[in-house]
């Protein structure tokens, strides 16, 4: 039986991918490669992210998990827990839900009325916010009505979030650099620009 965690990019040593580039190349390989089966278990993902941003909770690194699924929870209880524990992370869960099974499920995980509980505790935050893909396709379900409706809705909560993260921590945006009246130097030593990791 396949492991529900394994390295997009083939890499289990260094699983990172660099940039919107590295995700989209990570995820079309998969496509070639991955046979996709249930159950659905989200709550191994879930903490898997949850250890990633437990490491870094200084406002540095902010962790955002896409869960793409066409089928029910089969881990309920187990992913409400691992809601619960990973939302006073710096991280927000985005499940896009396709196809034409019922997602009550993912709505009650999506704690905008009632905030998602587990073992008598309740999340600290809302840190998930779910996207039923069919909402946003025509009456024949071949094409996407608005693609940048769906963009702005899967990203809706993000920043609100993020911010509700570093508000608990009493964490402040550092000062911006101040500007410098010299003009940049063209010389050959200019370091190159970092490149952002993107974790999936």
């Amino acid at each position: 039986m396949l492991n529900e965690l394994f390295a997009r990019n083939s890499n289990a040593e260094n699983p990172n991918c660099v940039a919107i580039e590295g995700v989209l190349e990570a995820y079309f390989q998969s496509l070639r490669t991955v046979q996709l089966y249930g159950p659905t278990n989200f709550a191994p993902v879930i903490s898997q992210v949850a250890r990633c941003a437990a490491e870094v909770t200084d406002g540095s690194q902010f962790f955002v998990l896409l869960m793409i699924t066409d089928g029910v929870i089969s881990d309920m209880d187990q992913t409400k827990e691992a809601v619960v524990n990973a939302a006073g992370l710096p991280m927000s869960i985005i499940i896009v839900g396709v196809g034409p099974a019922e997602f009550d499920a993912m709505e009650e995980l999506d704690g905008d009325e009632v905030r998602v509980s587990s073992r008598g505790r309740s999340a600290e935050r809302d840190i998930v916010q779910f996207v039923p893909f069919r909402d946003y396709m025509d009456r024949s379900g071949n094409s996407v009505l608005s693609m940048a409706r769906l963009a702005k809705d899967v990203l809706a909560e993000i920043p609100e979030q993020l911010l509700s993260f570093m508000k608990s921590r009493g964490l402040e945006p550092r000062p911006p650099l101040p500007a410098t009246s010299d003009p940049p130097s063209m010389s050959t030593s200019t370091p190159a620009p970092k490149q952002s990791k993107v974790h999936t």
